[in-house]
């Protein structure tokens, strides 16, 4: 069993599963020895004695230890631990590459390279944090993606074992019957989900209580880039850049989830996909710590208090957001957008949409390095740091991946000429995940700040310290008090982009 000072005090555990705590789902797994079976600390079943309770830091920690998971409850859909999101360590890089897929496609020994570790280190560092290694992790995952497919699609078996990253049929078979106690047969026989149709494959996001949109997907849509991104239909859709192809996610906000409508070159680039989906809606936040940390300011407070459970929006391809920070240096949102349309134009990759409205990806760094100065519609100064970024992204001089150390991402950053505090503090918030970003020369937290008489520049910074390590968070609530163009989801017969302003 985990370490229970990992996991917290043993009696507030005891509480959390006695209230039936959903705040807990994802942080901690109940396992019960009498049934031999794992549940959400949240699960409406009867609970069990405590000489009969065990607890688990990760679905795969209890997995090795021999539990199945319940059927009532569901605790391997629960939304992933927040720690991952407010954490740069080894462990955390560690298992935001195992979300991506990166084990099921360059093994545990790959997945340690990339961290810079040996396996054994990586191993050790893992089982003592969440109770397994890279390998048991990235097989609870696998069995997650199985049972999604195979509750929400019609594809074929073996398409779906292919899809969740199983070597075999055999292996899907033996690992689907040992975590939930039937054959993928009979796991999708007992479904009420309909298959999305289409060639699409429809999912659910969950996400924890509270859970504000209208920021969330106020930004991406006032933000998007016509041909890589839209609204439509009360959707946010855009093109992903898959490691087997391109491919399209349409999310739209829904009552206790997200709706989430993929569409994918490779059928193993489901994992990808919905791990890029849920870190660019901050889905698996805790969304109660930024409440507290902030609540405790008198002047953020009744913010907090009128729209609990802000997200902070972030960018599906960190790459893509760094350069389109450079790119919106000084000019307004709308601006922005537009000339990044004309650069996925110009120099992106074709995509297919059956839906119509997306036309290309967003071009790779490597790319847009070799373009050609006089196609990049902006001032010249802007140009070169576009192109120096765009360089070093490609060459691997700066790295922001979901395995990257975000102290070294700022550092690298800092290297590149043209790129200063604003454009590095954004991209730390919006492609590393940063819960303490906080650009405090942003013009919309300037606004925010004045509107709510909390000062500017130093005494603006000084007062954020005792909103850390969620000053992100603040910042949504900043952005909140202002005249900001992303504060709401757009009516679907608006353009948004075209009221945006800086």
């Amino acid at each position: 069993m985990a370490d229970l000072q990992i996991l917290g005090n043993e009696e507030q555990l005891q509480a959390a599963v006695a209230g039936r705590d959903a705040r807990f789902d994802g942080w901690v797994f109940l396992a019960v020895t009498s049934t031999r079976i794992y549940c959400r600390p949240s699960c409406p079943a009867v609970k069990p004695k405590r000489e009969h309770q065990r607890f688990y830091a990760s679905a795969a920690a209890a997995q090795e230890a021999g539990y199945r998971a319940c059927k009532r409850c569901r605790p391997d859909a629960s939304p992933g631990s927040p720690a991952w999101d407010w954490r740069s360590d080894v462990c955390a890089r560690a298992m935001r590459l195992i979300g991506e897929g990166v084990v099921d496609r360059d093994g545990a020994a790959g997945l340690a390279q990339r961290l810079g570790y040996s396996l054994r280190q990586l191993e050790r560092l893992l089982i003592a944090e969440v109770g397994a290694g890279p390998a048991a992790l990235a097989r609870a995952q696998r069995a997650q993606v199985a049972r999604t497919l195979i509750e929400s699609t019609d594809l074929p078996m073996g398409q779906v074992a292919f899809a969740a990253g199983f070597s075999s049929i055999r292996a899907f078979n033996r690992v689907v019957a040992e975590v939930f106690a039937c054959s993928p047969t009979e796991l999708r026989a007992k479904t009420k989900t309909r298959p999305a149709g289409g060639g699409a494959i429809s999912l659910r996001l969950a996400y924890r209580e509270p859970f504000e949109p209208s920021n969330l997907f106020g930004h991406l849509a006032a933000a998007s880039a016509p041909g890589v991104e839209e609204w439509r239909d009360g959707a946010y859709r855009r093109t992903l850049r898959l490691p087997g192809g391109p491919g399209i996610a349409a999310l739209r906000p829904g009552p206790g989830y997200v709706e989430a409508r993929l569409r994918v070159a490779d059928l193993r680039d489901v994992t990808a996909a919905v791990a890029r989906c849920r870190r660019m809606l901050d889905l698996d936040a805790d969304p109660h710590a930024p409440m507290e940390a902030l609540g405790g300011d008198e002047a953020l407070a009744p913010l907090v208090a009128k729209t609990p459970g802000r997200r902070v929006p972030r960018k599906a391809d960190a790459a893509e957001y760094a350069i389109r920070a450079v790119i919106g240096q000084q000019i307004s949102t709308a601006s922005a957008a537009t000339v990044a349309a004309r650069l996925a134009e110009r120099y992106g990759e074709h995509v297919d949409d059956p839906e119509g409205g997306l036309t290309r990806l967003f071009p790779e760094p490597a790319v847009l390095a070799e373009a050609d100065p006089a196609h990049l519609p902006m001032p010249g100064t802007r140009k070169r740091t576009v192109l120096a970024l765009a360089g070093a992204l490609a060459g691997g001089d700066v790295e922001l991946g979901p395995g990257a150390d975000w102290a070294a991402a700022r550092a690298q950053l800092a290297a590149v000429p043209g790129v200063g505090p604003w454009t590095i503090e954004m991209v730390a918030m919006r492609a590393l995940g940063d819960p303490d970003a906080f650009p405090v020369k942003d013009l919309g937290v300037i606004k925010g700040a004045e509107a709510l008489g909390l000062g500017a520049g130093k005494a603006l910074e000084a007062r954020s310290q005792a909103w850390r390590p969620w000053r992100a968070y603040a910042v949504q609530y900043l952005w909140a008090s202002s005249e900001h163009p992303t504060n709401r989801i757009p009516d679907d017969d608006s353009d948004e982009r075209e009221k945006a302003s800086a």
